[in-house]
């Protein structure tokens, strides 16, 4: 019987495969305008695989998780990343997960989620928050971070989205740096995570999840924001949807 967990999130959909404790397969699909089109795609994909509704138990979690009509249960995301991060690091850990649409930090404690907060008022300290700044400045992501790297000096003061985007478009009218105002912008998102994280208290460990996972210096910087070395796994990305993979083992089907 396989386990499938689907994280749905506001902009890429996360899907993991499992058997027991085997991860078997991972994969990402962007979540479109429809998270219903998204579950779709999700289906016909695990299909070309063999995975069917009568070898497998799906948990969806996520942003889109009511959204997948053939999932077992669903599952919030702070469970599931809490679980995915126990898979990959262990009992005693604070979770914090830049998503798209929101930030959250999940402490746990002998494996059980002990206390959570999630910055979900505005897009100011998100994936959201990046993207939109990239596309100010004409760059990717991982061009943003690349030139973040070289940049220094510049504060992004706005808490908004909107205000800050104004902001960063004036420091190109001025024409300060683009390794400068990239700095300004992750350092910005940066000092809102460590801000967040900063009222869980100190944790053993701190575990890196959601798609910024993947970017080095994102982790080099909140290492040195928080005064400890935050680490992620290659899988870090995936870890609600291998979260709610390890849920699905216990639905009875």
């Amino acid at each position: 019987m396989y386990q499938i967990g689907i994280d749905i999130g506001s902009t890429a959909a996360k899907v993991a495969v499992m058997k027991k404790t085997d991860i078997l397969e991972t994969f990402v699909l962007p979540t479109g305008w429809s998270s219903i089109d998204t579950a779709n795609n999700i289906k016909k994909r695990l299909s070309d695989m063999g995975v069917e509704e009568s070898n497998s138990k799906v948990v969806a979690t996520g942003y889109g998780r009511v959204s997948v009509p053939f999932a077992d249960k669903t599952i919030t995301e702070i469970t599931c990343h809490a679980v995915g991060a126990k898979h990959f690091i262990g009992e005693n850990t604070t979770v914090v997960d830049i998503g798209g649409q929101d930030t959250k930090v999940i402490s746990l404690e002998d494996g059980v989620v002990k206390d959570f907060t999630m910055n979900d008022k505005c897009s100011a300290g998100t994936g959201k928050f990046i993207e939109v700044m990239s596309n100010s400045l004409g760059v990717d992501i991982d061009t943003l971070t690349d030139l973040a790297r070289e940049g220094n000096g510049i504060e992004i003061t706005s808490m908004c989205t909107v205000f800050a985007e104004s902001e960063v478009i004036s420091l190109i009218g001025r024409g300060e740096k683009r390794e400068n105002i990239a700095f300004g912008i992750v350092d910005s998102v940066i000092k809102k995570v460590n801000s967040l994280c900063s009222r869980h208290g100190e944790s053993e460990a701190y575990f890196l999840t959601g798609g910024l996972s993947r970017n080095p210096y994102i982790l080099d910087e909140l290492s040195k924001a928080m005064g400890k070395k935050v680490v992620t796994h290659e899988l870090g990305r995936y870890a609600g949807a291998i979260g709610a993979a390890i849920l699905a083992k216990k639905i009875k089907k």
